[in-house]
C-alpha cells in the first residue's frame, strides 16, 4: 500500500508499562501540495498525521513522540499507571491506520491529558492536528468541533504558559488562533487577533514572517467580504 512506503516500524520501550511497543514512524521525505492558512500541510496520497499520537499496544497509552521520550513526571506516572495498568487495555497495533484509527489515538492522548492536568498548548497542537485529519477526510462538523477546542486551548495557553515552546512563539500562537476563527467563521474575532500583530511595530521587527502572514490573511478576508 502507498501509505506503508512512506512508513516505517520501530520498536520502543513505554514509559507508563515499561513494555517494548512498535510504533509507525513516517519518512522525511514526503511530497508537499500545500498548506492551509492554519498552518496544516497536505501531502501528495497520504497524511502523516495519521501517525503523529503513538499508542502502547500493551496498556493504552497515547501521546507524540516527545512525550514517550522525554521523562515523564514522578507525578504524572503515578496517575496514568493507576489508570492504564488496572484496566488491562489493550489496542492492537496496526501499520496503516484508518481514519477511526487516527481519530481514536488523537482522543485517547486529550483523555490522558486532562488526567494530568497538561498543558493547554499541547492540548491545543492534539485537537488542531485532528482537526485537520476530519478536513481532509470532509468532515467539517467534526473539523470545526476540533478547531474550536484548538482556539480555545491556544486561548488558554496564551494566558497561562510561557512562550516560546519549542517554535512556537506567543504571536505565533495569535496568528493560528486568527486563522482557526476565520476558518470557524467568526470574522470579528479573527480580526480582533490579526489587529493585534498587524498594529504591533515590534511584530514587524522581531518576527517579519509572522506579521506578514497576518497581512495576507488581512487582506484575503477583506477580499471575501467583498464577494
Amino acid at each position: 500500500m502507498a501509505e506503508i512506503e512512506k512508513t516505517f516500524v520501530v520498536e520502543k520501550t513505554c514509559p507508563i508499562c515499561e513494555k517494548t511497543f512498535r510504533v509507525v514512524k513516517t519518512r522525511s521525505r514526503l511530497m508537499v501540495l500545500k498548506r492551509d492558512e492554519d498552518a496544516c500541510t497536505h501531502y501528495e496520497n497520504f497524511n502523516p498525521y495519521y501517525y503523529t499520537i503513538w499508542i502502547c499496544e500493551h496498556c493504552g497509552f497515547a501521546a507524540d513522540e516527545t512525550t514517550f521520550t522525554t521523562k515523564i513526571p514522578d507525578r504524572h506516572l503515578t496517575i496514568l499507571r493507576a489508570v492504564l495498568l488496572t484496566k488491562n487495555i489493550k489496542i492492537p497495533f496496526v501499520e496503516e491506520r484508518t481514519l477511526g484509527e487516527a481519530s481514536t489515538a488523537f482522543r485517547l492522548a486529550l483523555k490522558y491529558l486532562d488526567l494530568i492536568h497538561g498543558k493547554a498548548s499541547k492540548k491545543a497542537k492534539y485537537a488542531h492536528q485532528l482537526a485537520w485529519i476530519y478536513r481532509e477526510a470532509g468532515d467539517k462538523t467534526q473539523e470545526d468541533e476540533f478547531l474550536a477546542k484548538a482556539a480555545a486551548f491556544y486561548e488558554e495557553a496564551l494566558m497561562r504558559e510561557s512562550f516560546p515552546i519549542g517554535e512556537l512563539t506567543d504571536n505565533a500562537v495569535i496568528y493560528l488562533v486568527a486563522a482557526i476563527y476565520n476558518r470557524l467563521g467568526d470574522r470579528q474575532k479573527a480580526t480582533s487577533y490579526l489587529s493585534k500583530l498587524i498594529s504591533d511595530q515590534g511584530v514587524r521587527e522581531r518576527e517579519p514572517r509572522i506579521h506578514d502572514k497576518a497581512r495576507d490573511l488581512w487582506s484575503d478576508m477583506r477580499a471575501a467580504k467583498k464577494k
